[in-house]
């Protein structure tokens, strides 16, 4: 099988993630993993994780399937950084979803969904390693039936839409509480989009680290 993945930025925390699955991938399959769709080959699959650029049905039409990974309970939540959105609300239990690529985002018919359960005390490199796993498990998945998965049309529930976070959506406010303001802690980039506040004149970042349970 040939095989895709367009991952727009080697920078984003997905993309070792991606090189590993290809790198394994490769022993049974021909991968290409690349940053730009002038790249793409065509083939039998592909994958969009991390795409920014928008992918025609002229380009898609160059692959048996064309596949995105969009962490929430379709058609709930569809656009920018889902799971982000759905810890700030408070969420703990959140669908990751293995759909088919359309003009129309996030809209395509559903081919798996997995749970990614939250503790609440996750940091944003946990999150991160729990949800890829779950990508990387779906995309395993995808391979595997090689198309013959029974496609689900997305429910008629309304959908709804979350929107692309910004820098200002990391910052906090020196004057409420840790506690109100640990989702956001958590969530934020901490290389890319640092926690930050401003006080007295001055900017300062906030990073947090957990500190693991000792014996002493």
């Amino acid at each position: 099988m040939k095989i895709s993945i367009v991952c727009s930025s080697a920078s984003h925390p997905v993309y070792a993630h991606l090189e590993q699955w290809a790198r394994l991938a490769r022993a049974s399959h021909d991968v290409e993993l690349v940053q730009k769709k002038a790249e793409l080959t065509g083939g039998d699959v592909l994958f969009l994780i991390s795409c920014h650029e928008i992918i025609s049905a002229q380009d898609r039409a160059r692959y048996g399937a064309s596949l995105v990974i969009h962490a929430s309970d379709l058609p709930l939540g569809r656009g920018w950084s889902p799971h982000i959105w759905q810890i700030l609300e408070g969420k703990h239990d959140i669908v990751v979803s293995l759909l088919e690529a359309e003009d129309q985002v996030d809209t395509g018919a559903i081919w798996a969904q997995r749970h990614m359960v939250l503790e609440g005390h996750e940091l944003y490199d946990e999150i991160n390693a729990k949800l890829f796993a779950i990508e990387m498990e779906l995309m395993s998945e995808a391979v595997a039936v090689e198309g013959r998965r029974a496609r689900m049309r997305q429910d008629d529930r309304a959908p709804t839409y979350y929107r692309r976070r910004g820098p200002e959506d990391s910052r906090l406010d020196p004057n409420r509480p840790i506690a109100e303001q640990f989702e956001l802690l958590r969530v934020v980039d901490p290389q890319r989009f640092p926690a930050f506040f401003d006080f007295r004149g001055h900017r300062y970042v906030v990073r947090i680290e957990k500190v693991e349970a000792t014996d002493e």
